[in-house]
């Protein structure tokens, strides 16, 4: 005789109905966007929700209880995976104190810790042990989602949690579904798939957190662990990579290659891995191998970006959604991918491969330009390129090392252009000691981009001095050189005229980078201005422009070559050699990679023979 199915197993089907849909929604062929993912979220947890409240709203009966438990599982699935917490953790507390009352037992505190104990001693074992536990590890979830490791770390059942979770729980897998469709509730997510994920995402924050604090020993034997456990290859992708942070702060940078190699290996696409070698390599002064690092880093940030796939709705909770912390937001940050092509233009140009140099910073300005440039999210710091005109200045001077100056002219134009009408007639500096402590941070942003534009306008003038000394039109050289000089002198430091010294080769404070590049840039244009005139026969000018030249920059061996040349052919011989031996005395030269581009001495023009000079003094018999 047929009888109507109770209460208890029209809502058991009700759930089950609903688990199905919702992997049904999120299988939908497979990997979903993440939008269609999230409103497939937002249906089921407002649908296990309503279904909760009915369950809910009769007196407590154990076999209500595993169900009210399996459906509160669901709901905070859901809310989870949406980053609705507050909503979980409100269903979690509610679902403990329901587990207190049907075991007749109490716990009036309000320390989580201490009520997850209580619950599970009541709980014992029960037929909602179980339950109780998967329950557990939704609380475990929702702490590793919101960094809140200690509590983790303190709940010693966790230990022994991992091993248990499944014992007892439907699994929603398609065999676990056919044996007990008609008597137990399923879950949307498979604990065993739970626990899995939640050990291996918890030993990387652990460790990351670990390695934060300066633990990295502590922190690589965890890690090393970790890359054994069952997890996604992006996962244990992630081990390796965090090992090998461990063991580049331990100082030992070989094996930290060793660690990042695994880590491309477990996921080719692991693009933190590739910035890291990337470093390691700079570090080591590997100047090839940072530019083969840099030259696939920016094709991988090229492509797609991977989505972290839903599959059958199998797996709601993502890695991502756990491993939110600061330190590792610090650890996976790598640079976009027009940072990352900057870098590997510069890098080639100043390591002699000008000519792939020069492809990479016109790929850089399309790309700037273009209006569907691919967008990459990246941390702030590691992203900042440098302006356009100062792009503009780089990419020109790479394009008259390559001998083509009428493209380094076209770009010039461009920043005269944009520049010349915003030049204030006259600009005061205090010098950096003036300043309390010495530190000039205190100029006006409005300030700050007076003299920058006075200094690119000066740096446009001079590249095009440059590209004319290239062709030899001395004229026209003399004549940008001159324009180029105009503007450097309206800058003024305060009380006197613009000739300090340049300051000490590390100044961190811009106002100070300010001056050098000006004084440098002064110096280079009254230099090159002179060698102009030479070419000329004009050798009073010469002379007066490359000793002024010497007074503005010192330490420039192009200036005090040029002057030595020019006194030998007045016929003060022996100024000439007393020049070029204090010239060649010289032993205090600025590094290559601390100068903007733009201002490094042109490797085109007039060169001198150094081993001829020494022979024109042994004719005078001074050596």
């Amino acid at each position: 005789m047929y009888q109507p199915p109770s209460l208890l197993e029209k809502w058991i089907q009700e759930n089950n109905e609903l688990v199905n849909k919702c992997k049904q929604q999120e299988a939908g062929g497979g990997v979903v966007s993440r939008d269609h993912s999230q409103s497939s979220l937002r249906w089921c947890s407002s649908e296990f929700h309503k279904l909760l409240r009915k369950i809910q709203g009769i007196p407590p009966h154990v076999d209500h209880t595993q169900l009210e438990l399996a459906v509160v599982c669901n709901t905070c699935v859901c809310f989870t995976a949406q980053s609705q917490f507050s909503e979980a953790e409100l269903l979690l507390k509610e679902a403990t104190e329901r587990v207190l009352q049907m075991t007749g037992n109490n716990a009036d505190t309000s320390d989580p810790l201490v009520l997850w104990r209580a619950v599970l001693k009541s709980a014992g074992n029960t037929a909602l042990h179980p339950h109780v536990l998967y329950l557990l590890c939704l609380q475990w979830t929702l702490w590793l989602a919101k960094c809140q490791l200690e509590n983790i770390g303190e709940l010693q059942e966790m230990t022994s949690l991992c091993e248990t979770v499944c014992d007892g729980v439907g699994d929603g897998s398609p065999s676990e579904a056919k044996r007990r469709l008609a008597k137990s509730p399923l879950l949307v997510m498979d604990p065993k798939r739970l626990t899995e994920l939640l050990q291996i995402c918890t030993s990387i924050a652990q460790g990351a957190e670990k390695l934060n604090e300066g633990r990295s020993s502590e922190a690589l034997s965890d890690l090393q662990a970790a890359s054994t456990m069952p997890a996604t290859r992006a996962l244990v992708a992630y081990t390796h990579l965090l090992s090998g942070s461990c063991l580049a702060h331990m100082n030992r940078p070989q094996m930290a290659l060793q660690c990042y190699k695994k880590a491309l290996e477990t996921d080719s696409r692991c693009v933190c891995a590739l910035y890291r070698s990337m470093l390691i390599y700079r570090q080591l002064g590997n100047t090839q191998a940072e530019i083969q690092a840099l030259r696939l880093l920016h094709s991988t940030l090229m492509l797609p970006p991977a989505s972290e796939p839903v599959l059958g709705g199998i797996h709601p909770i993502s890695p991502s959604l756990l491993l939110s912390s600061q330190s590792l937001s610090r650890l996976f940050s790598v640079p976009s991918a027009l940072s990352v092509l900057y870098s590997l233009a510069l890098k080639c140009v100043l390591s002699g491969r000008v000519t792939e140099g020069v492809e990479h910073y016109l790929d850089l300005l399309a790309a700037l330009h273009s209006e569907d440039q691919h967008a990459v999210k990246v941390d702030a710091e590691v992203s900042v390129l440098p302006r356009m005109l100062e792009l503009y200045l780089e990419a020109g001077t790479a394009l008259l090392i390559t001998r083509r100056p009428a493209d380094c002219m076209a770009l010039c134009n461009e920043v005269i252009s944009t520049t010349l009408e915003l030049v204030p007639e006259k600009v005061v500096l205090e010098e950096p000691e003036e300043r309390i402590g010495g530190d000039a941070r205190g100029l006006s942003v409005e300030g700050e981009d007076k003299v920058a534009m006075l200094l690119w306008a000066a740096a446009a003038y001079l590249l095009q001095g440059h590209c004319h000394a290239h062709l030899k039109d001395w004229k026209q050289a003399v004549t940008h050189y001159t324009r180029c000089i105009n503007l450097v002198v309206k800058v003024r430091l305060k009380n006197r005229d613009f000739q300090p010294q340049i300051p000490a080769a590390d100044v961190n404070v811009k106002h100070g980078k300010d001056l050098c590049a000006l004084q440098r840039m002064k110096g280079l244009s009254l230099a090159w201005r002179g060698i102009s005139f030479t070419q000329m026969d004009q050798l009073r000018e010469a002379l007066r422009d490359l000793q002024l030249s010497l007074q503005a920059f010192p330490d420039y061996t192009g200036a005090g070559l040029w002057c030595g040349e020019v006194l030998w052919r007045l016929g003060r011989k022996h100024e000439a050699a007393a020049c070029w031996e204090k010239t060649w005395s010289l032993t205090t030269q600025t590094s290559v990679e601390k100068l903007p581009l733009y201002l490094q001495d042109p490797q085109s023009g007039p060169l001198l023979d150094s081993v001829e000079l020494r022979l024109r003094i042994q004719e005078l018999g001074l050596t």
